[in-house]
């Protein structure tokens, strides 16, 4: 069982010298992965609803900047060597598919293939009205700039045509390192998002689950694994248990239900705290995951 970390990647927060301390202290304990999120911008007043909170509220406040993944793991990838970096996740259609190809294979290209893509459609309509990007269809949108991004990144010449994007001909270098590209795991619980996992993801990124929902949610994924011709053993499990507190107990819960990774959420407001927080979650969590 392997075991990733999402740390506050936020201001004022995650300074320089938090995130490289973090980083480097995950990877020294044997972190399998480290993940960032990603919101463009958020508001001090809203009308959709979180969906992983009991209030609706997402528990950051519009002054509390969430860092750009991309540029936030290629910082973390600069400072380490081993660890996997991953998106947790990039709201696919808020975003232009060809920059958001690019960003991936580049961040793929620096951190040496260590990169795991995350992606959603995204929650928050506010934030689709603040950047002009259709909320309607958000999910035939992510299909699109997903075969978009996968086109730019194996086709020497790249084009598509679709109901949301259309691809003259173009050529995007470098490629990904990774091949045919890195991992797509599908982030969300509901039954369309375990159908466009089992249909084209790599993986599932299943958020704010105890093991006993998780059972539930890959039942239903089972059976859409099946439909596509799939089993469970092609792709990856990736669990988040969000504001739970993981305990060994829970990992190994989830590793009999056949999770391949759970990703912790930890805080600290100083990178002294943060490093002696990672050395508790390697001595509590870490170490005796990998025996499983």
């Amino acid at each position: 069982m392997k075991i990733g970390l999402m740390p506050p990647f936020a201001s004022p927060i995650a300074t320089p010298e938090f995130i490289s301390r973090s980083a480097r202290a995950a990877e020294a304990a044997g972190f399998h992965s480290l993940w960032a999120p990603e919101h463009v911008v958020l508001f001090d007043e809203y009308a959709s609803r979180y969906p992983y909170s009991d209030d609706g509220r997402v528990g950051v406040s519009g002054t509390g900047g969430v860092l750009d993944p991309f540029q936030a793991l290629t910082f973390v990838a600069a400072v380490t060597s081993t660890i996997r970096v991953g998106t947790g996740i990039v709201l696919v259609p808020q975003r232009n598919p060809v920059y958001t190809a690019k960003a991936v294979s580049t961040l793929d290209w620096l951190s040496g293939g260590r990169l795991d893509f995350g992606v959603g459609i995204g929650w928050l309509r506010e934030e689709f009205e603040a950047l002009q990007v259709p909320w309607k269809d958000r999910a035939g949108r992510t299909a699109d700039y997903l075969e978009v991004m996968r086109r730019l990144w194996t086709d020497e010449v790249s084009a598509f045509e679709g109901t949301h994007y259309t691809l003259r001909p173009a050529r995007q270098y470098p490629k990904p390192l990774q091949q045919p590209h890195p991992p797509i795991y599908f982030g969300g619980e509901s039954d369309a998002a375990l159908k466009r996992t089992a249909a084209i993801g790599q993986g599932w990124y299943g958020f704010n689950l105890d093991p006993e929902s998780a059972r539930e949610r890959l039942s239903v994924l089972d059976g859409y694994l099946t439909e596509n011709g799939r089993k469970r053993s092609d792709i990856r499990i990736l669990v988040c248990p969000n504001r739970r507190r993981a305990t060994p107990e829970m990992v190994e819960a989830f590793n009999e239900l056949g999770v391949d990774e759970v990703i912790i959420i930890a805080g600290a407001r100083t990178p002294e705290d943060m490093e002696r927080r990672i050395e508790g979650l390697a001595t509590e969590i870490v170490e005796p995951a990998k025996k499983l």
